[in-house]
C-alpha cells in the first residue's frame, strides 16, 4: 500500500477537495499542514517536490502530484474500487472533466483574486467586477444542477468535490441566496449529509468565511 502524505492549508478550498476524495475512497494518509502566508512553501525541500510552490500537494511514494484536480482524478484511477466518482466511460469522463475546469477557471480564479491580494498585499478593496466574477459562476452552477442532485447528473463525483469546495467559501464574499440559487443551496446540503463532509470540508470553509467577514469593502 502507498504512503499517501497531503501537504495543504487547513483554509483551503482546493486541499478540503482532496481530503474529501481521500477520505471518500476511506484511504489512510498523513497530512502537513503548509503555512502560505509564512512563506513555508517556498523553502528548499518544498521546492524539490513542487517546484510551483502551490498546495494542495500529494506525495505518493516519491511520486509528486499538485493541482486539486490531477490529485483528485489520480487518486480514484489509482486506488478506487470502482469508477463512480471519476468513471471511465469517455461521455461520462468528459463531462466531470468539464466541471472540473469549470471549478478551476471560473469558481476558483475569482475567490484567488481576492484571497491572495488580502494576505499577501493587505488588500481590503474589492473591485465590483470580482464580486460579479462570482455571481456568474453561481448562475452557471445553478443551471449545472438543473434537475440532478450533483453536478454531472445521478452520481457524486469529484467534480461535486472541486466545485462544492470552491463555492462552500465563496460566501466570505458574496453569499449564496437560496431563493435565487435553491438548487445549489439543495446540493451544498445533500453534500453535508456525507459522513465525511464536516470534517473534510465545512469545518474549514467556515474558518476561511470567518477570516473574511468584516475585513473587505466592495468598491
Amino acid at each position: 500500500m502507498s504512503k499517501l502524505v497531503l501537504y495543504g492549508m487547513d483554509i483551503s478550498p482546493p486541499v478540503h477537495a482532496c481530503l474529501l476524495t481521500l477520505r471518500a475512497l476511506e484511504l489512510e494518509f498523513e497530512y502537513i499542514e503548509v503555512n502560505l502566508v509564512a512563506g513555508e512553501q517556498k523553502t528548499e525541500e518544498f521546492l524539490q517536490k513542487n517546484p510551483q510552490h502551490t498546495i494542495p500537494l500529494l506525495e505518493d511514494d516519491g511520486t509528486f502530484i499538485w493541482d486539486s484536480h490531477a490529485i483528485c482524478s489520480y487518486l480514484v484511477d489509482k486506488f478506487g474500487q470502482s469508477d463512480d466518482l471519476y468513471p471511465k466511460d469517455l461521455v461520462k469522463r468528459a463531462h466531470v472533466q468539464q466541471r472540473l475546469y469549470f471549478d478551476a477557471s471560473v469558481l476558483f480564479m475569482p475567490l484567488k483574486n481576492i484571497c491572495g491580494p488580502f494576505f499577501y498585499e493587505k488588500v481590503t478593496e474589492v473591485p465590483q467586477e470580482k464580486i460579479n466574477n462570482i455571481r456568474d459562476g453561481y448562475k452557471h452552477l445553478e443551471t449545472f444542477l438543473g434537475d440532478n442532485p450533483y453536478v454531472t447528473g445521478d452520481t457524486l463525483t469529484i467534480a461535486d468535490f472541486c466545485c462544492a469546495a470552491t463555492v462552500s467559501s465563496l460566501p466570505a464574499f458574496l453569499e449564496i441566496d437560496p431563493e435565487i440559487y435553491p438548487k445549489i443551496t439543495a446540493w451544498l446540503a445533500r453534500l453535508s449529509e456525507l459522513p465525511y463532509y464536516q470534517e473534510s470540508n465545512a469545518d474549514g470553509a467556515e474558518k476561511y468565511i470567518s477570516i473574511f467577514k468584516d475585513a473587505l469593502t466592495i468598491v
